[in-house]
C-alpha cells in the first residue's frame, strides 16, 4: 500500500554563483556517502546515482560510490540513475552489480538508459547515429545474463553491435535471484512501448508536470499487456528534481539561485539565463518542478501518483551546488513529514476504493 521514497543524484559541481567556485570532486563524493547515510537513517528505501563524464560532473563510476555506501548503509537500496546502457559493456556491467549485490546483502538494482547526455558516446568508441539501436540490443543481452545467473545456465549470445558469447560462464552470481533491472526514460513513446513489452520495471523523469505521462504510461501498460505481461502488477517509479522547506517562500528564495546555476551550467544544453518567473511557473500545480512546503509538495505528489499511478518516488537532491546543510534538511522533511502524509493518502484513496476487503 505504501509508496516508495528515495532520493538520487548527479553528482554535478556547479560553481557558486557569488563565488565562482565550485566543491572539488572528491568532496562532493564524500558529501553524497553522508546523504546516503542520512537517507538509511530517516528510512528512505532507495539511493540512486547517475553516470556522466564531464569535468562538471563528479559520477562517472557510480558502482565504485555504491559499493562505498553499501558498507555505511543497512537497508537503501542501491542503483544507477541512470546507467547509460548504451555505451556500457553489458556482461561487465552486471559482474558489477553482482558485486554490489553481494556487498550490500542483497540491495542492487540497475536503472538502464539511453542518457541526455551524448559524451560518452565518442569517448567510448560507438556512433552516435547507433543511439537507439545499442541500447535495446544492450538491454536484451543485459536480461540474457541476469536471467541466465537465476537459472545457473552458460549465456550463449549472437551480437551485431555488441561481442557474441559462445556458452561462457557469467560470475559472481547477485545474492538476489532476479537482480532488479528498470528502464529509465524521458518522453519518447518508442521508450514506454519498449519497457512493456519486455515487461520491466518502468522510471519516468518528470522533466515536466505529469499530465504529459499519463497518456505514455499507458502506452506503457497496453505493450505490456500485448506482450502477455501482468501489466497491472509492473511497478512504475517517478521522480525529478526536489526541495522542500518549512514554508513555500523559503523554499523558492533559498532553491532559485541554485536552481538557475544548474540550468545555466550543468545542463546538456545550458541556458545563457534562466528566469525567477520561469522557475515560479514550474513550481505551481501541474508543474513537474517539487519545490514549496511539505505540504505543497505532498499535494503534488499526490498529484504524480493519480496521474500516473506510480509506487515509487525518487526525488533528485542537491542541485546546483546547494549547501550540504539545506540539503540534509530537504531529506529530513521528505521522510518525516512527506512521505508519511503522501501514504495515508495513498492508503485512504486505496481501502476506499476496495470496500469490505481488509487491507494488510
Amino acid at each position: 500500500m505504501n509508496m516508495d521514497f528515495g532520493i538520487f543524484t548527479f553528482g554535478e559541481l556547479s560553481r557558486n554563483t557569488r563565488t565562482g567556485t565550485a566543491l572539488s570532486p572528491q568532496q562532493r563524493l564524500k558529501e553524497i556517502i553522508e546523504l546516503a547515510k542520512l537517507a538509511d537513517q530517516a528510512g528512505l528505501a532507495f539511493l540512486g546515482l547517475g553516470e556522466h563524464h564531464r569535468r562538471d560532473f563528479a559520477l562517472s563510476a557510480p558502482e565504485i560510490v555504491l559499493a562505498a555506501i553499501a558498507r555505511e548503509t543497512s537497508n537503501l537500496r542501491l542503483g544507477t540513475a541512470v546507467t547509460v546502457l548504451s555505451t556500457q559493456d553489458p556482461v561487465r556491467l552486471f559482474e558489477q552489480f553482482a558485486t554490489l549485490d553481494l556487498i550490500s546483502d542483497g540491495r542492487a538494482e540497475i536503472i538502464a538508459g539511453r542518457g541526455a547526455f551524448v559524451e560518452s558516446y565518442p569517448l567510448f568508441g560507438h556512433k552516435l547515429e547507433d543511439y537507439d539501436a545499442l541500447f535495446d540490443e544492450k538491454l536484451r543481452l543485459l536480461l540474457e545474463l541476469r536471467d541466465n545467473a537465476r537459472d545457473n545456465t552458460t549465456v550463449q549470445w549472437s551480437g551485431t553491435l555488441t561481442q557474441s558469447i559462445p556458452g561462457m560462464d557469467i560470475a559472481p552470481r547477485p545474492v538476489q535471484q532476479k537482480l532488479p533491472v528498470w528502464v529509465g526514460v524521458g518522453g519518447t513513446p518508442s521508450s514506454f512501448s519498449r519497457a512493456g513489452r519486455l515487461g520491466l520495471p518502468l522510471f519516468i523523469a518528470l522533466l515536466s508536470g505529469p499530465a504529459r505521462f499519463r497518456h505514455l504510461v499507458e502506452l506503457y501498460r497496453e505493450s505490456a499487456a500485448a506482450a502477455g505481461h501482468d501489466a497491472g502488477a509492473l511497478p512504475v517509479g517517478a521522480g525529478g528534481h526536489f526541495y522542500t522547506a518549512p514554508t513555500s517562500q523559503q523554499a523558492r528564495d533559498t532553491f532559485y539561485p541554485y536552481y538557475r546555476a544548474y540550468f545555466e551550467q550543468n545542463m546538456p544544453r545550458p541556458v545563457d539565463h534562466f528566469p525567477r518567473s520561469t522557475f515560479d511557473a514550474w513550481t505551481e500545480p501541474g508543474g513537474g518542478l517539487l519545490v514549496g512546503s511539505p505540504q505543497q509538495v505532498t499535494e503534488k505528489l499526490l498529484e504524480i501518483h493519480q496521474t500516473l499511478g506510480n509506487t515509487r518516488y525518487l526525488a533528485q537532491i542537491g542541485l546546483g551546488g546547494l549547501p550540504f546543510a539545506e540539503t540534509a534538511r530537504s531529506i529530513e522533511l521528505l521522510a518525516t513529514e512527506i512521505m508519511p502524509a503522501v501514504n495515508r493518502e495513498v492508503s485512504a484513496s486505496l481501502a476506499a476504493s476496495r470496500p469490505g476487503e481488509t487491507l494488510a
